[in-house]
């Protein structure tokens, strides 16, 4: 005898999903929504370290550092590498040591870890057109994923600063004095007051450089282009208890020796000096 299908006769209805989504009964897998139990899964893992070498321009953006790491973000994310994208850390990117806003650098460092090995040219094919504007790949290096930091690492900064107008001459009489110096006490503005610090311990050398194209072209082509200024090369130390020995602090220094402020035309960061470099 015929009967009419009942409730007895249908296929039961699969139970929702972890979005809270019925299926309907036979649906194929392909079409069947993903939960948010099958798409998470573990922590991307470190599988390779870079240590790159960054040049920015004078003519990049005025940005502070947390703007900077931002727009590496962008695009980073945005260069197809195989970025770590989840775990403990704030940014794919760990630069260094900050650097000011406005101030050129020749040889900045940061790490970039990738979720996958990359051979060095993708790596620097990719970052050739995914690098914020202003900034340019000078080198990059294969590192240990189990070094320390690189901001724990760094100890130093050297600049290149160039004076507008100053004499060369008396120039060097004053830099004798501040590196024969046993102290030199001086105050720095800091959360809208200031504070008395010793900037001798943070300096470490500073000298007057001549624009001979033979041994300095980096001085030389800062001299072709201001022929009026006069160039130092100076480094300081960063310490992690008595601060950063800034460069302006440096020229403000000079200035208080030869009782006249210094007019500073560029100020340009060559290079950072991590715990382990010669010299």
């Amino acid at each position: 005898m015929d009967r009419s299908p009942g409730d007895g006769d249908r296929a039961p209805a699969e139970p929702p999903t972890a979005t809270g989504l019925q299926i309907a009964p036979g649906t194929p897998a392909s079409d069947r929504p993903t939960t948010d139990r099958q798409t998470t899964g573990p922590p991307d893992e470190p599988r390779q370290r870079w240590r790159l070498v960054l040049r920015r321009s004078p003519e990049a953006a005025r940005l502070v550092q947390r703007e900077t790491i931002d727009a590496f973000e962008t695009a980073l994310a945005a260069s197809g590498l195989p970025l770590v994208t989840s775990g403990k850390a704030r940014s794919r990117i760990m630069f260094g040591a900050a650097l000011p806003a406005g101030m050129a650098a020749d040889r900045e460092l940061a790490d970039l870890v990738l979720a996958d090995r990359v051979p060095v040219a993708d790596v620097r094919d990719r970052l050739a057109t995914h690098l914020p504007a202003g900034w340019s790949l000078v080198e990059a290096f294969d590192v240990w994923l189990g070094e320390p930091s690189l901001v724990s690492q760094v100890v130093a900064a050297e600049y290149r600063v160039t004076l507008d107008g100053a004499d060369a001459g008396r120039l060097w009489d004053a830099v004798a004095a501040l590196l024969r110096a046993d102290s030199l006490p001086r105050r720095r503005e800091k959360g809208g007051g200031s504070v008395a610090y010793d900037l001798r311990p943070l300096l470490d050398h500073v000298t007057v450089v001549s624009a001979d194209p033979a041994t300095d072209p980096a001085v030389a082509d800062q001299a072709a282009a201001d022929p009026a200024g006069v160039t130092l090369r100076l480094r300081t130390r960063m310490h992690p208890e008595l601060g950063t020995g800034r460069p302006e602090e440096v020229v403000a220094a000079l200035g208080d020796e030869l009782g006249v402020a210094l007019a500073v035309r560029s100020i340009v960061r060559e290079r950072l000096i991590l715990a382990g470099d010669a010299g």
